[in-house]
């Protein structure tokens, strides 16, 4: 699969203080890629030195076969997280501002940018002007402006921050629609639910370093252990002596089991003891959230995910 962006072997330090480590990943073509890391995990970082709002100490960005001031960044889109829009600037003013510094056609823009307002819920607001648009309204108009221009890859840092449900599912659907019509999409976010659904591939990082690299599919199945988790009255002593549980976690009448890797299920149901009380028992595997929190919190991830070395 093509590879629209490469980052290789990037470092950077600020003072004496080191926060990327060899960061070395690929997004591609019409693939939704995630990176992800608990705050203050170099994510942020990275992302401004693929931007060239700075530059790294050592390694390469490498945009196609373009790396440095030679990167057209005319086919990159960009959404921050940090939103800015200038409040007293109208909306269609604004979403063609955006256009004009990616050098794209001006009629152009205004029929495609016609075409996303109605799509976002907007129609009708092009000559409003931005202050007057609730937060939600303001981060649909910036998520326009991001690519309005048909940008080849888009950086979209918190795209769901503020959003209410359903401006979710909008946001969700064309994100989706951009992937498959060829965009390179990085994405970061801390909705683990919301790039479970989404995302091809992720980049995990924590304190600067990669902790997690593959596609999603390889990161569930070779790191996401089966977990039982079971409604009764049960002490958490009883639950931890049953063969082959790692850990046990209890909030009231729920009880987690967090099974060993590689476990045998059918075999497993079997060996049960039958004073437990149970209620109801439900066996899946961890979610992408519970594997973030892990690594959030510091332990240990000893699997091989997408033929990477995760620890």
């Amino acid at each position: 699969m093509e590879a629209v962006l490469s980052v290789e072997g990037l470092e950077k330090s600020f003072k004496n203080t080191k926060v990327l480590h060899n960061i070395t990943f690929d997004v591609h073509k019409g693939e939704i890629m995630a990176i992800l890391g608990p705050n203050g995990a170099g994510k942020s970082t990275t992302i401004r030195n693929i931007m060239g709002i700075m530059y790294p100490d050592d390694g390469s960005v490498t945009f196609h076969n373009h790396q440095g001031s030679e990167i057209p960044r005319h086919k990159i889109g960009y959404l921050p997280e940090e939103r800015g829009l200038y409040k007293n600037v109208k909306v269609m003013d604004i979403i063609l501002y955006f256009a004009e510094l990616k050098d794209y056609p001006i009629k152009k823009a205004k029929e495609r940018a016609l075409q996303y307002l109605e799509k976002f819920g907007l129609e009708g607001k092009e000559n409003v002007s931005v202050e007057e648009l609730s937060k939600g309204m303001g981060q649909k108009v910036q998520f326009i402006g991001s690519i309005i221009h048909e940008p080849e890859l888009l950086i979209l840092d918190e795209p769901f921050s503020g959003l209410d449900p359903v401006s979710q599912d909008v946001f969700k659907q064309e994100i989706k629609e951009l992937a498959n019509n060829g965009t390179a999409i990085l994405l970061s976010s801390h909705q683990m639910n919301l790039v479970e659904e989404m995302c091809d591939r992720l980049f995990m990082i924590n304190r600067g370093q990669k902790v997690i690299y593959g596609s999603l599919k390889d990161v569930k199945s070779k790191y996401a252990n089966f977990k039982c988790t079971i409604l009764g009255d049960n002490s958490a002593q009883q639950l931890e002596s049953i063969n082959q549980v790692t850990r046990v976690e209890q909030d009231g009448y729920s009880s987690v089991l967090y099974l060993e890797q590689g476990i045998e299920l059918p075999s497993w149901l079997h060996t049960l003891p039958n004073n437990l009380d149970i209620v109801e028992l439900k066996v899946d595997r961890i979610s992408l959230h519970e594997i973030f929190v892990d690594v959030a919190l510091g332990r240990s991830i000893a699997e091989e995910v997408g033929g990477t070395y995760a620890q």
